[in-house]
């Protein structure tokens, strides 16, 4: 993998002044940047346009969510048609192999690095169109056949190596050899997520969203309907072969539309200065210094869960589960919330690749007010009615009132722990959205971790799995604050006291909406009503606090929210 980030070829230089330009009004808003920008930039159908992101992280989010359904369907059907014995054992030490690949090659390091290397490639052929070679397929021509051999060779090393995998993952399986044969048939996912993390980086550099969206209805898809098929003759190797077929699925909903959208040489919507699009550090090129620290970022951040095993695995059984099942579920309005960064990553990329930092921070500044709104909503939700929430889904079979109980404890101390996880993410996009190397997010994420670490094993002495969640959010709350009083210095020049304030008032209206809701769902006996009335009422305190208290973006969601009712009125008049 690292053999294909050495270096992409340099674009050539810009030549031609900046396309014609319009003076735009500066502040807080979506739009004012002080700079100047194409004509058309903000218009109704533009990459920029506040409209068009809206409609591509609702978009993002309702795919997201499908895949995840289809995700617990997966869950589920491996559960009935395999149960809980060595087979399924096997399968999942084979399964680590997926996970690892998807963290590194699909949803962090492929994208941090690639998308501003395609936002630069943009920004250049944006502003000086009739450059030959086209920037954008040099930096294809430079970088995808190296990529093609990297991963070709990572995953036949894989499959070569299995048994050598399956006895570092689990020492002393009952059944060795099927854990290998299935790390075989996941071992192709080191190819597959690679070329899919590619596609899904340069599909959203361009503006598209909804074939990168797709790429976990399509692998869940896959397999589920490879289980259903050949069960019956390869037992649960079916479920490994079927997770080697939907990473190919992946890879194959993406391709298309990458194909004609590289095809297509025309301009992107892009914001320049004076100067035109800046190169930042000496053009696009993704030297191995990038791939260190996004690599040490990630696997940094995929550690804290592996910590939290660890130090869970002595306590008494159920510990690692109550954690696991708290986890999956505190984790849904953190995944939410980051929707919209997902799309506007790649804005604020080029925003960067045109030497627009003024832009930029004002897209990130909201980007930050409004995934807080999102996940403090969620995060008081959570803690208000955890009980109800956990019954609902899971207190069924063998899972009795009491892991209800301990996992819903367990849940509201790891909402605490939201927020940071969010702006960890957010603020991370920042620190890569210039194609140059970058090692603070990463000694930040190395400390929390490190924290997180000495807290778990001091607090699960004194509360036992509690300390260790307690710890988790003690750990990213100090790297988010690292990461944003370090985002000024270091890459998108942030107010940080403004951000600052305005995280507070949305920490005060979450607190006060906690308390509403937490009353709300003790009030209704009934698990499901009392969740929902806990929500709704949750929501409705929140933001009416928020917007006394008048904290950033909270009119932004208002009126959205009003927008149906505020066109129906007017239509009636």
């Amino acid at each position: 993998m690292s053999d294909t980030r050495h270096s992409l070829p340099a674009v050539p230089p810009q030549s031609g002044p900046p396309s014609p330009a319009g003076a735009k009004g500066g502040g807080r808003g979506e739009g004012g940047t002080g700079g100047k920008t194409r004509p058309g930039a903000e218009g109704r159908g533009s990459f920029t346009s506040g409209r068009f992101l809206a409609r591509a992280a609702f978009l993002t989010a309702l795919l997201t969510a499908a895949g995840a359904l289809l995700g617990l369907v997966r869950d589920q059907t491996i559960a009935h048609l395999y149960g809980a014995g060595p087979d399924t054992d096997a399968f999942l030490v084979a399964w680590t192999v997926p996970e690892v690949a998807a963290t590194l090659l699909i949803e962090d390091a492929m994208a941090l690095i690639l998308v501003p290397a395609f936002s630069l490639a943009l920004a250049r052929r944006a502003t000086a169109p009739v450059l030959d070679p086209d920037p954008v397929r040099l930096l294809v021509r430079g970088t995808l056949p190296r990529l093609f051999l990297a991963l070709s060779a990572g995953s036949a090393l894989l499959v070569a190596t299995a048994p050598w995998v399956v006895a570092v993952l689990a020492p002393g399986l009952p059944e060795p050899g099927l854990a290998v044969d299935c790390t075989r048939l996941t071992a192709t996912c080191a190819f597959t997520f690679g070329m899919a993390g590619y596609c899904s980086a340069a599909l959203r550099a361009h503006g598209s969203f909804t074939a990168p969206a797709m790429i976990y209805v399509a692998y869940n898809a896959g397999i589920i309907t490879t289980m259903l098929l050949v069960r019956d003759r390869w037992g649960v190797r079916a479920a490994a072969a079927g997770v080697a077929i939907g990473g190919a699925l992946m890879v194959l909903v993406q391709v298309p539309v990458l194909w004609r959208r590289l095809r297509a040489r025309r301009p992107v919507d892009v914001t320049t200065t004076d100067q035109g699009p800046k190169d930042a550090g000496g053009g696009p090129t993704v030297a191995l210094a990038l791939l260190a620290p996004v690599i040490v970022f990630a696997l940094s951040r995929q550690s804290q869960v592996l910590i939290e095993r660890f130090l869970a695995a002595p306590l008494p059984a159920g510990a690692i589960s109550h954690l696991n099942y708290a986890q999956k579920v505190a984790q849904i309005p953190m995944t939410l919330s980051m929707m919209l960064c997902t799309v506007t990553f790649p804005v604020v990329a080029r925003a960067m690749a045109a030497g627009d930092t003024e832009r930029a921070r004002l897209r990130v500044e909201r980007d930050l007010a409004l995934a807080g709104i999102i996940v403090l909503t969620g995060a008081a939700t959570v803690v208000a009615c955890a009980p109800q929430i956990i019954e609902v889904l899971f207190q069924r079979g063998a899972f009795d009132p009491a892991d209800t109980a301990a996992t819903a404890d367990v849940m509201r101390v790891y909402a605490l722990g939201l927020l940071g996880h969010t702006l960890v993410g957010a603020l991370v996009r920042c620190y890569f959205s210039a194609a140059r190397p970058l090692w603070f997010p990463a000694f930040a994420m190395l400390a929390g971790l490190a924290l997180t670490t000495g807290a778990g094993a001091l607090l699960v002495q004194v509360w036992g799995v509690l300390g260790i969640a307690a710890a988790n959010a003690f750990g990213i709350t100090v790297t988010a604050a690292l990461m944003l009083h370090g985002v000024g210095r270091h890459s998108v020049p942030v107010s940080l006291r403004f951000m600052t304030g305005g995280l507070v008032k949305l920490g005060a209206a979450a607190a006060a909406a906690t308390g509403s809701g937490w009353l709300c769902g003790a009030l209704v006996p009934s698990p499901v009503l009392g969740a929902l009335a806990a929500c709704v009422v949750v929501s409705a305190v929140f933001l009416v606090i928020a917007h006394a208290l008048r904290a950033p973006e909270t009119d932004t969601i208002i009126r959205f929210l009003t927008r149906p009712l505020t066109r129906k009125l007017a239509h009636v008049r």
